[in-house]
């Protein structure tokens, strides 16, 4: 059987925020470091954000179509951990396609679980390529909804 990876397995309404309020690309990730922190399986903020800001300096995850996904691997993370969050405005992300960015998934995983950690970008980029997914997700009103919609796209 194949062990398939639900993205919902590793989100909480609690590490949602509908209405970020940075305005800058560093802003943004101290936001979503701060919701990271709110899950028992992360511990520092500083240590996420320094590693979120680490990986960005590999390259952008803002990866077009207004999405990012920053994520990284850290001992700081005792489980996978997925927060969401949605600015109203376009955030400057250095976008590969020069867009600004509305959506963002973030994640943080301990360093021996680079497997599910693949997978669970994997999962997200096929997800995401959906206009129809990301406009729900745009216009969902509660945390609830964004779960919801991303369990009901899981399971199609």
């Amino acid at each position: 059987m194949v062990d398939i990876v639900k993205i919902t397995d590793y989100m909480t309404e609690e590490l949602i925020d509908l209405h970020l309020k940075g305005k800058t690309k560093e802003a943004i990730l101290d936001e979503l470091a701060d919701l990271m922190v709110k899950s028992p399986n992360l511990t520092s903020k500083d240590t996420i954000k320094k590693a979120l800001l680490e990986r960005e300096q590999i390259g952008s995850t803002g990866i077009g179509r207004g999405i990012a996904i920053p994520h990284a691997k850290t001992e700081n993370a005792l489980r996978l951990t997925i927060a969401f969050g949605i600015s109203n405005e376009k955030i400057d992300y250095d976008s590969m396609d020069g867009e600004g960015v509305k959506i963002f998934f973030v994640f943080a995983s301990p360093m021996k679980d680079t497997q599910i950690y693949l997978k669970v970008l994997a999962r997200i980029s096929r997800l995401i390529r959906s206009e129809g997914f990301r406009n729900k997700l745009l216009n969902a009103k509660t945390p609830k909804d964004i779960i919801d919609c991303i369990a009901q796209e899981e399971s199609c």
